[in-house]
């Protein structure tokens, strides 16, 4: 019987069986084959008694076989088998509804689709006699009559007690207003002037008086082209929409002008600078059709809202 032989690293080559336990083993830089048990002279039994646990044959490191988790380290268990079959379940379920769909559609009979043309909107072949033709809109009622004419016409009436304005900023002395001209009245008049351009502007016509010796009026009727963009519109929407803010605009919401239903008119906060008398504001936007009223009303004193009110109905009334 021999000693049990201590246990060493996997790297290292496993130890020969030796008749002396005492001898220390001697450390190799290479892994050597291991020596059968056989080579080396067995001792006797009587001679070397077992003082320790039960030896084994000496044919080197004992490697106990390993089963289950253990035999590989860190190793974890599967999971996401559920997640899979519920993920399969859900594409089954899909495409067996998407089949039984197309199914149940492919049995059904084909609707007939409307016709792409209608032949009942088509001009009949033959004109209408005189006595079947419709009469045509009169001029109360058709708003082209009125607007295609002289556009400085349809601008409201000088109030009673006001002059011409002479001095006025833009030149109004035969009631028209060339375009370029108009865009300077506006803070940036570059982008107004290209926006007039875009929106297709016809032409502007505009009044200009004065009453006292510092209240004046401005009233510009702007008129666009027909088209696909209602340019009216879109340009008192324009005005209206940042008259509420304080920075270029009244500050206030505004009141409406009765009977328009898109007009509003506004009351400007008083300016003073040093030097020069205060500046009170008044405006009122509004359109009808293809033409959008722009009117003012400047004085060194308050405006009330009266007077601001009154002339924009008026304007209203004649448009």
């Amino acid at each position: 019987m021999t000693r049990p032989v201590p246990e060493k690293p996997a790297a290292e080559p496993p130890v020969p069986a030796a008749s002396a336990p005492e001898s220390p083993v001697p450390e190799t830089l290479a892994p050597e084959p291991p020596v059968p048990a056989a080579s080396a002279p067995e001792p006797s039994v009587a001679a070397t008694p077992a003082t320790g646990p039960e030896a084994v044959p000496a044919t080197g490191p004992e490697a106990a076989p390993v089963t289950g988790s253990a035999a590989v380290p860190g190793a974890k268990r599967r999971r996401g088998r559920t997640a899979l079959l519920v993920l399969a379940a859900a594409v089954l379920g899909i495409a067996g509804g998407t089949a039984v769909g197309y199914d149940v559609q492919a049995r059904r009979a084909p609707t007939p689709l409307p016709a792409l043309s209608q032949p009942d909107l088509a001009y009949p072949a033959k004109a209408l006699p005189p006595g079947k033709a419709p009469d045509p809109l009169p001029a109360s009622q058709d708003r082209r009559v009125r607007t295609d004419g002289d556009l400085r016409k349809l601008i409201v009436g000088r109030p009673a007690g006001w002059s011409d304005d002479d001095n006025a900023l833009l030149d109004l002395e035969d009631g028209w207003v060339p375009l370029d001209v108009y865009a300077r009245s506006y803070e940036k008049e570059d982008s107004m002037y290209e926006y007039f351009l875009e929106y297709g502007v016809r032409r502007v016509a505009g009044a200009a008086w004065k009453r006292g010796q510092y209240r004046t009026a401005e009233v510009y009727l702007v008129q666009f082209g027909s088209g696909t963009v209602q340019g009216a519109q879109d340009f008192a929407g324009g005005q209206l929409a940042y008259m509420p803010g304080s920075e270029i605009g009244a500050g206030n919401p505004g009141d409406a002008i009765k009977g328009s239903g898109n007009g509003r008119y506004y009351l400007f906060d008083v300016e003073r600078k040093p030097g020069y008398m205060p500046s009170y504001h008044a405006r009122a936007t509004v359109y009808r059709g293809d033409i959008a009223a722009d009117i003012h009303i400047f004085d060194t004193v308050p405006i009330s809202k009266k007077d601001i009110r009154t002339l924009a109905e008026r304007q209203l009334e004649r448009l």
